[in-house]
């Protein structure tokens, strides 16, 4: 990936490591894995939009007392958990009605405000060539921010569009925003007043398969 970025012309600016807090990937004859990398590339040597962003980061052992302006996130993301297997990944995972996930590699919408907040503007344009279940699209609305998502599977399709339609309060990003609070131009870049209000509905069947009955919920 890093080479195919270099070769068409992207700069790297940041390799970040997203530290998973519950589980690990096990491996046989090696340490396990439970992190994941993400790349933080740019068109030019220099971004077009980073926000320096401050949060309230939890505080350590080895710390006496929180910070009172909270911290600059660094390129160690170890305070924004996964969506764990079972029912540990709490009413965020969307579930088909036996209650089974409905996508394993579901993003945590933590994850994507994180990157959409630090590397955009409202009104900019997000693009996410791998959409899966839609949570780019759905942060991104939240934000003020346009998107186009793009997915070949047609059942992953339809969960974005019913996701996207019923607003489901699981997806809602505003229990985070205090957690944002110290970012100096946090009205800026995330504003309250003309942004959708999201949680109106709950539950509603997502769609029905008539060969084969399926019901999934959001």
């Amino acid at each position: 990936m890093l080479r195919v970025l270099r070769e068409t012309g992207w700069t790297l600016q940041n390799l970040i490591i997203w530290l998973k807090r519950t589980s690990a990937v096990p491996v046989r004859n090696s340490f396990g894995k439970q992190y994941q990398i993400i790349a933080f590339a740019t068109k030019g040597e220099s971004p077009r939009v980073f926000h320096r962003l401050r949060i309230d980061a939890p505080l350590r052992p080895e710390h006496r007392q929180p910070r009172k302006e909270g911290v600059f996130v660094t390129d160690c993301w170890d305070d924004i958990r996964e969506l764990t297997s079972g029912y540990f990944a709490g009413e965020e995972a969307l579930r088909t009605e036996t209650g089974e996930r409905f996508h394993l590699q579901q993003s945590p919408l933590a994850l994507l405000l994180r990157i959409i907040l630090s590397s955009s503007q409202v009104g900019d344009w997000v693009l996410d060539p791998f959409a899966g279940t839609g949570t780019t699209g759905v942060v991104a609305e939240q934000l003020g921010r346009h998107c186009v998502l793009i997915e070949n599977a047609p059942r992953n399709v339809q969960m974005i569009r019913r996701r996207l339609e019923v607003q489901r309060p699981a997806d809602s990003i505003e229990r985070w925003r205090h957690y944002y609070r110290f970012t100096p131009n946090l009205e800026e870049i995330w504003p309250v007043d003309g942004i959708p209000v999201w949680g109106r509905e709950t539950q509603k069947v997502l769609f029905e398969e008539q060969t084969n009955p399926c019901s999934l919920r959001l």
